[in-house]
């Protein structure tokens, strides 16, 4: 299709200067620049849509399961009496940690590319166990009452010992020891079981302390150091982990799962059965949400036994109560960061330690805890100085995993909030800091790698933060705060930077194949897993740019590893960019094939050939042959025939970085510390939006989870590790109603790397609202909150201590 510039942003808008700003002329598309309604929303508002639960219906004598849980934090099973369960009419199947069914190989259930960056420290039922809620023994029952019940029969005598619950002492010479080192495959580096140490990264850039020791001795600079405190949360998923497996009539596996992961399950199975991966099909049904709390290998492993036990299909649907107590969740965290800045402004050195806990076993621990610096360090890469360290640590709560962001909300709380208390220091406007040591395209970013791991040093290709920055600025009023009459009530404004990545820099890979049906439509064939977030009409929307077609001439096939190619998943933000760059390869593949075609039939062998409108457009001469008959004639023609395909594969070193800016306008009262949110508003670099309407809920999608994250206190225990929540009712997830207003701008310089430009949008609007919101209760009364949730109570405490 013919592309014509869209006008430059108003130059009073825009931010700062030419030479900082990236361009942000944007081609104007016909498709992925539109605002239709989702391809595939209709079949989810009507109830239409199957989810995996709902493929039971499918089996006559499907079984359902059951998994028993321990009901200590600590300790050994000593034995278990499961009599009583197997002799129930109904139940078909009773598996211990001791039935031949479960195999002894470890595994890890973090799916992640092969060879996982994760320890193998865990089996599909456990004896030794770690947290309440491990999985110890498991029932397949003819229905859901008959499981529940033959569970509550089995009757288990344990060895307890001493729980570990805080983190902060995990490594104490007198701290309970949770793995013999021995019994640990796949260690990551640094690890020391013998101090609960899961693994340990650290890495410099420049002499960080020679640069302490020369501001300590100037008058021109200061040193600041703070430590910042994260907790617990869940992914609040409306659909429930789901897992239904059997054998297929030419006697193959058959696993249909909610899963972000369908290939790494896959393979993941295979090697812990010993099966070959081409005798394992996975297929994803819609999932009702992810967030990472579906990249994982959870009842995979105990529903396959099941089935090998009670031969015939089983289905495991855990309960709410499991869901908040026994699957994944973003980690605890504890920050310290000391900054060396001249009082002009300039960052000159930092040092950023985080400690984060792995809970009782270790799927993403490194990757996550590491990220808490790597995500956020970045956004400063001008930082001449900068160490980085960061342990991961056992405790015998529950496992977390990976969650939207990745690591980088608890870094970008730390960073964020510290930087704001640099600028006071120096007297000078928080925002005003950020903008003297943001990203700006043509940087190199070098502390991405700092460790050593993900990536190597990029130059940044597109950012958008000085943008996001005068945008979100104008739209907050900045400027223009007016205090409340009331002498006890105070209003302040506080802001925070954020970027994320697109994808896992030198790890990913996806595939796409798509094939030209007769009458000029298509279909697609894409790995890429849809959980919620409308990939599948992403998908649709880049293949339909590139081919001159509108969206819904695209049937999209995803998510099925019989069916569609290799694709790693959907996690680290990189659906858009890493499986819709294959989509878009594919789609060009095939585009040459059908010019091929028409200039055969045009008899045309010069000038222009152009895709639009469902037709092939010589531009010199302005005659046209329409996909349909270019379809029927590749197919049927009499004197050559081709199905016309094309197909595409995206592997990259680079993982371009979306960048925005969160501001929060806030009243606080100094009487009881309690505050209202006024309004919310984040401005973000996503490159070029594709379907604006669906990144748009994307960011306030983000924004209610952060809000969640910030004020709410979510995930606690009590003293023997109990977890205390029970379901939604415990946990403190916001109302609809109890948002605040919320403005989502969205700023698009075009990145050269993504398909038509765009970047990644899904986890970066998670990361700055804390740290804004802490920064406006800062601007407003004067007291820094350092520990998450910000609560009132914390508030008050701090104003009556100041």
């Amino acid at each position: 299709m013919s592309q014509k510039p869209a006008p430059k942003p108003d130059t009073e808008e825009s931010s700062s200067t030419e030479s900082e700003q990236s361009d942000t002329t944007v081609p104007d598309f016909d498709v992925v620049s539109s605002d239709d309604p989702k391809m595939d929303a209709k079949k989810f508002v009507t109830g239409d849509v199957k989810y995996t639960a709902d493929y039971e219906y499918e089996f006559q004598d499907i079984a359902s399961g059951k998994i028993v849980r321990s009901e200590i934090a600590h300790g050994y099973v000593k034995a278990m009496d499961t009599s009583s369960a197997e002799e129930m009419d109904g139940v078909y199947a009773v598996l211990t940690p001791w039935s031949e069914e479960i195999p002894d190989e470890k595994y890890t259930s973090a799916g992640q590319s092969y060879m996982e960056p994760s320890p193998y420290d865990m089996k599909a039922l456990r004896e030794k166990v770690r947290y309440v809620g491990d999985p110890i023994a498991a029932v397949a029952a003819k229905d859901q009452e008959t499981a529940d019940r033959a569970a509550r029969q089995i009757n288990v005598e344990y060895k307890e010992l001493e729980p570990l619950l805080d983190f902060e002492k995990a490594m104490d010479e007198d701290a309970p020891q949770l793995f013999d080192p021995e019994e640990v495959e796949n260690k990551q580096p640094g690890a020391d079981y013998d101090q609960n140490l899961e693994m340990h990264l650290e890495g410099e850039i420049g002499d960080v302390e020679a640069a302490f020791e020369e501001a300590e001795e100037r008058d021109d600079m200061v040193v600041i150091e703070d430590k910042y405190e994260t907790q617990y949360q869940s992914h609040g998923l409306p659909e429930v982990h789901t897992t239904i497996i059997y054998r297929n009539e030419d006697n193959r596996y058959h696993v249909i799962t909610s899963t972000q992961v369908p290939n790494h399950i896959r393979r993941m199975l295979a090697q812990l059965y010993d099966v070959a991966i081409g005798d394992i099909r996975v297929t994803k049904p819609p999932i009702g949400s992810g967030f990472g709390g579906k990249q994982t290998l959870l009842l995979e492993p105990v529903a396959w036994a099941l089935h090998e036990a009670a031969e015939r299909p089983v289905k495991i649907e855990v309960s709410r109560r499991e869901e908040f107590q026994a699957m994944r969740f973003r980690r605890e965290a504890a920050v310290k960061v000391k900054t060396a800045a001249t009082t002009d402004g300039e960052i000159v050195a930092t040092d950023f330690q985080a400690l984060g806990n792995s809970g009782a076993y270790g799927p993403h621990g490194l990757t996550v805890t590491g990220a808490i610096g790597t995500k956020p360090l970045p956004m400063y890469p001008g930082m001449p100085n900068v160490r980085f360290e960061a342990d991961a640590v056992h405790t015998n709560k529950p496992v977390p995993g990976a969650q939207r962001g990745y690591g980088n909300p608890q870094g970008t709380w730390a960073l964020e909030s510290h930087l704001d208390e640099v600028a006071h220091a120096i007297d000078m406007d928080p925002l005003e800091i950020r903008e003297k040591n943001h990203a700006r395209e043509g940087d190199v970013d070098e502390i991405s790698a700092i460790t050593g791991g993900e990536g190597s040093k990029q130059i940044i290709q597109s950012c958008g933060f000085a943008e996001a920055i005068e945008k979100g600025k104008n739209a907050i009023g900045y400027d223009e705060i007016e205090q409340p009459a009331e002498d006890h009530l105070s209003r302040g404004i506080g802001m925070a930077l954020t970027k994320q990545g697109s994808g896992v820099a030198g790890d990913e890979l996806s595939a796409a194949q798509i094939k030209m049906n007769e009458d000029g439509t298509f279909i697609l064939l894409t790995g890429a897993v849809d959980i919620g977030s409308g990939a599948v009409s992403t998908m649709a929307r880049i293949a339909a740019e590139e081919l001159g077609v509108a969206a819904a001439d695209i049937v999209v096939e995803s998510a099925d590893t019989d069916v569609t190619p290799h694709d790693y998943g959907t996690y680290a933000s990189s659906t858009t960019y890493i499986s819709g760059n294959a989509v878009q390869k594919a789609a060009k593949d095939a585009k040459e094939t059908i010019k091929s075609w028409a200039r055969k039939l045009m008899g045309a062998p010069e000038g222009n050939l152009i895709l639009e409108d469902c037709a092939v457009v010589n531009e010199g001469t302005g005659n046209s042959v329409t996909l349909e008959e270019i379809g029927y004639e590749s197919i049927y023609g009499e004197a050559e025939r081709e199905h016309i395909m094309g197909q595409g594969s995206f592997s990259t070193d680079i993982s371009p970085s979306p960048y925005g800016a969160q501001f929060v306008d806030v009243t606080v009262n100094e009487k009881n510390g309690e505050y209202d949110i006024n309004k919310l508003v984040q401005a973000l670099d996503i490159g070029t939006a594709i379907d604006p309407g669906m990144v748009e809920g994307q960011i306030e999608g983000a924004e209610m989870m952060a809000l969640e994250y910030a004020t709410r206190e979510l995930l606690t225990f009590d003293d023997e590790g109990n977890p205390e929540v029970q379901g939604y009712r415990d946990y403190g997830m916001p109302r609809a109603s109890e948002m605040p207003p919320m403005e989502t701008i969205l700023v698009e310089p075009h990145d050269p790397t993504g398909p038509f430009g765009a970047k990644s949008a899904g986890e970066v609007p998670t990361n700055p609202l804390p740290p804004a919101l802490a920064n406006a209760i800062r601007d407003a009364v004067g007291v820094r909150i350092t520990d998450l949730p910000i609560t009132a109570e914390a508030i008050k405490e701090k104003l009556d201590a100041a």
